[in-house]
């Protein structure tokens, strides 16, 4: 596939981005998505999404498919779940709509065997009995019994937008049971830093407080400089 090849109005393939190194993977595969938060900010990463895989203690770091589909048709995902590599995670933008699953039980059996990383899916999925079996990591934003077409159109590794936040194909998706995040490979070596740093200051502010010793001036600090008088 290249620049030259011309789709169809509303269709469109690109060639799998080249996302995060392994040594890159391998320093965020355990990290939680709060500290990464609290390292950007506190604005960042997806509303609305939910966990359906059952599993509190699951995390994922992966390399992002994009899928971008029309609402209620999963041609696409299908699709994609083809060119993507194991560890990668199938990132769907079907625009929040409900009415209609864009994957089930049966894509979850095919994406085990391809050991894809998992899925997020802004929209519907269905069988969650399947999903609850914890083998397949999955976010959506609802479900329902009724099941998707396979009409097209839609895209392949372009920018989606999945529960307000954009995702570019290659980005580092980072999932657990609070939400999701995405970082561009680029921006690995900026954010670690802080990410370290907020790993070191999770551990002291744990310690203090099983120890009973938490600096009250924490918090009454900022209450003076509220007026308050503490």
């Amino acid at each position: 596939m290249t620049n030259a090849t011309v789709w169809p109005a509303g269709f469109r393939i690109n060639e799998r981005a080249e996302g995060p190194s392994p040594e890159w993977l391998a320093k965020f595969k355990d990290i939680p998505t709060s500290w990464v938060s609290d390292s950007l900010g506190r604005s960042v990463g997806t509303m609305g999404l939910r966990a359906y895989h059952n599993r509190i203690d699951l995390l994922i770091a992966a390399p992002a498919v994009t899928v971008r589909v029309r609402p209620g048709d999963n041609l696409m995902i299908h699709k994609a779940m083809e060119i993507a590599r194991p560890g990668d995670v199938i990132v769907v933008d079907g625009g929040g709509d409900l009415a209609q699953a864009l994957i089930g039980g049966n894509m979850q059996t095919t994406a085990i065997q391809k050991r894809l990383a998992g899925f997020v899916i802004d929209g519907a999925i269905r069988d969650l009995v399947d999903w609850a079996n914890g083998k397949m990591p999955i976010w959506a934003r609802g479900h329902t019994h009724r099941g998707p077409s396979k009409d097209g159109p839609g895209e392949i590794n372009v920018p989606v937008t999945v529960g307000g936040m954009v995702v570019q194909p290659g980005d580092l998706v980072l999932g657990d049971a609070d939400g999701l995040l995405a970082l561009p490979p680029s921006q690995l070596p900026e954010v670690w830093p802080h990410v370290e740093a907020q790993k070191k200051k999770e551990a002291e502010l744990r310690a203090a407080g099983a120890a009973g010793t938490a600096d009250p001036e924490r918090f009454n600090k900022i209450l003076r400089a509220k007026g308050c008088p503490v």
